[in-house]
This record gives structure tokens, C-alpha cells and sequence, in this order.
């Protein structure tokens, strides 16, 4: 069975009422949540979150996981962990409203700290994080991207080990590999069977930093990543983040469009031709 398709909505532009246009428009019906009108989905005030859950259910559509800035490209090892377990708080009661219990984290990029040093506090934290996710009753998924354990199949598995929880597991990404200089199919390799959650975005080398594609356009081998998803009975879902023009870790980033989201959803339709999921 083809696994559920979404989209990070702000890829597709900063207005709620962009993103959904752009996820039905596509005839899907989940989406991903990151922010809105430019606003982190935890910094929503009440109100506006009120409303943000209101539309989408008044839509049909479901949200498969939300973004968390937790040990994301904009902290430190060093910054204050009281905001990220004040993040998590706050996240826990809307993703009960939103129906979600897929929270994505990151682990924390070091500060100039000794290697064995940020290690060691990563791995406190990220225990800390999935103690508390389990008793609010998320799971947290874990990023390939900035961090202690983005690149290394070794310390993420060290770190699922520390944590010992069912309240942490693993989301892939396609393209992320090209960003940090790895190949992203070996890493998958070594992980899949850890992995609840699936980003889908793909690219070419650039001069100093990748040029991101349509799924299937560039060297991020995703139609063999999405095979050896199959083969291992992935069920979770597959969610576009395409970066055609939305680049979050770039302050100065353009806004998400609808024209550049609307393509990677199709380039991901006719990917998934050429795959067998399992039934």
C-alpha cells in the first residue's frame, strides 16, 4: 500500500490558507506543520492556534507531523534547554489537538565544546526529551540534519540506545546528505529500521551549497531511498519538503510557492510509479 503523501505547508507559502490550497490542490489530504504566516507553530498565540486546528479540520485534513526548532540548525549544545522543554510542553497539547504524535528534533549543533563534551550533553538531553515526550504521549523523530547525530549512523544509534525510549525514532531525509556531505542511501541503509517518517527532496551540487530539484531531478538517489523503504515495509508517511524556494535554515530565504510545491508533489507521484509497497 503507497504510504500517506503530505507537504511541509510553508514550502508551499507562509499563509495557512496557501498551504492547503497547495496539499488538496495536489489531492492529498495531511499535511506537515511547521509555521505559519511565519510563526512557529509553538509560538502561535492560543487563538491563533484555535484557528489553525479549526481550518484544517474544517478541510479534511489530517497533520502528520509537527516541526520543532528542538536541537534544530538555530541552537546550540549551549543555549537554554528550558526553552526547548518549554517547546515541547506547549507542542504536547496542540498535537493532541491536531491528532499528531510526530514531533521532529534535531541534535543540537556543538558551541566549541570537546567532542566527549558534546556528546555527553547531547545525549543527557535528548534522554531528557524523550522522558518527557513519552509521558505527554509524543514520539519524537529525530532528523538527519543539523546536529551531534545528523550524519553518523554510529551516534544515532548510540544516542536510540541512551534514550532507550519508544518515544524516539528516526526521520529521513532524501536530500539532507547533499547539505552535509554524505551519502544519504547508505545512511538509510544502516537506519531503516528505526525510521517513522520520511522528508522527500532532492538536488544537485552547487558552489557553496546545493541547488535543490524536483524529486528524481537530481543526484539524491530518492527513487532508490523510497525502494529500500519498500523492501523494509515502511508504513509512515511521505512528506515533500522541496526547498525550490523556501530554504528555512537561510535567514534571508524566500518565501514557499505554491508553483515549486505543486511540482515536487507531481515529480513524487511519478516516482512512486516505478515502487512496490508492501500490503
Amino acid at each position: 500500500m503507497t504510504p500517506v503523501l503530505a507537504g511541509i505547508g510553508d514550502e508551499a507559502g507562509p499563509a495557512l490558507a496557501d498551504q492547503i490550497a497547495a496539499v488538496t490542490g495536489l489531492g492529498w489530504d495531511s499535511i506537515e506543520l511547521r509555521t505559519v504566516d511565519g510563526v512557529a507553530l509553538a509560538d502561535l498565540d492560543g487563538r491563533a492556534f484555535d484557528e489553525v486546528a479549526a481550518t484544517l479540520d474544517a478541510h479534511g485534513l489530517r497533520t502528520v507531523c509537527v516541526d520543532s526548532r528542538i536541537g534544530d540548525w538555530s541552537s546550540t549544545i549551549t543555549g537554554d534547554f528550558g526553552r526547548d522543554l518549554d517547546e515541547l510542553r506547549t507542542l504536547a497539547s496542540r498535537c493532541a489537538a491536531l491528532g499528531t504524535r510526530f514531533v521532529r528534533i534535531m541534535s543540537y549543533p556543538n558551541d566549541g565544546l570537546a567532542e566527549a563534551e558534546w556528546e555527553r550533553r547531547v545525549l543527557r538531553r535528548v534522554r531528557a526529551l524523550a522522558g518527557r515526550a513519552e509521558q505527554f504521549g509524543l514520539v519524537l523523530l529525530h532528523e538527519n540534519c543539523a546536529g551531534w547525530a545528523g550524519a553518523d549512523a554510529k551516534r544515532v544509534l548510540a544516542m536510540l540506545a541512551e534514550a532507550d525510549s519508544p518515544a524516539l525514532r528516526l526521520l529521513f531525509d532524501t536530500g539532507n546528505g547533499l547539505a552535509y556531505g554524505y551519502s544519504g542511501l547508505d545512511l538509510l541503509a544502516e537506519l531503516v529500521e528505526h525510521v517513522a517518517h520520511v522528508h522527500v527532496k532532492d538536488g544537485r551540487p552547487g558552489l557553496e551549497s546545493p541547488e535543490w530539484t524536483i524529486p528524481g531531478a537530481g543526484i539524491a538517489q530518492v527513487t532508490d531511498c523510497l525502494d529500500l523503504l519498500a523492501r523494509n515495509g515502511y508504513r509512515g508517511a511521505l512528506a515533500i519538503e522541496p526547498h525550490l524556494s523556501l530554504r528555512p535554515h537561510e535567514r534571508d530565504g524566500r518565501p514557499g510557492t505554491a508553483a515549486g510545491f505543486a511540482a515536487a508533489g507531481r515529480a513524487l507521484h511519478d516516482l512512486l510509479g516505478s515502487v512496490t509497497w508492501p500490503r
